[in-house]
């Protein structure tokens, strides 16, 4: 009987380490994306449903993710901080990045168009071409109620 006791003691203990490692893993979000990288941000007007751990994306390949979402108390825009792992390489400056939806309703995440200057963006500079995210609840009501033309309808001959 004292056997079954400790065994079952042991492999709760294991179970309540491999959560702890685990928690700390997924916490850990430079390690978990190879190492050293670097940072930088982005200005959107509009994030629609994007928040930090979300996947950045060159090409289709995640290379990073988002790791802080602010507000900018002066212009009221979104600033948005993500982390690119050395698998994103030297980005050129004149890179853009916009806010994208996988499939019609999947998460979101930011995609990073790169340009073609040979001056390369540096840890920490603001990405300056940005793309907001497209609401789908906007683009609906500009369908249903017009898309500010006033209503206007072709005269039919």
């Amino acid at each position: 009987m004292q056997r079954l006791e400790w065994s079952v003691g042991v492999f709760i203990l294991m179970g309540l380490a491999c959560a702890l490692v685990l928690a700390f893993a997924s916490t850990n979000s430079r390690d978990r994306l190879g190492g050293e990288g670097y940072e930088l941000t982005a200005r959107f007007s509009n994030l629609g449903e994007l928040k930090p751990r979300a996947p950045v994306k060159i090409a289709g390949v995640k290379v990073g993710e988002v790791t802080r979402v602010e507000l900018d108390p002066r212009s009221f825009e979104a600033v948005v901080t993500m982390y690119l792992t050395p698998a994103a390489g030297e980005l050129p400056a004149d890179s853009s990045a916009g806010i994208f939806t996988s499939g019609l309703l999947g998460e979101r995440y930011i995609g990073i168009t790169p340009g073609g200057d040979p001056e390369p963006l540096r840890p920490g500079d603001e990405i300056v071409l940005t793309q907001s995210a497209v609401v789908l609840e906007q683009l609906i009501g500009k369908y249903m109620f017009g898309s500010g033309d006033g209503g206007a309808r072709p005269a039919s001959e």
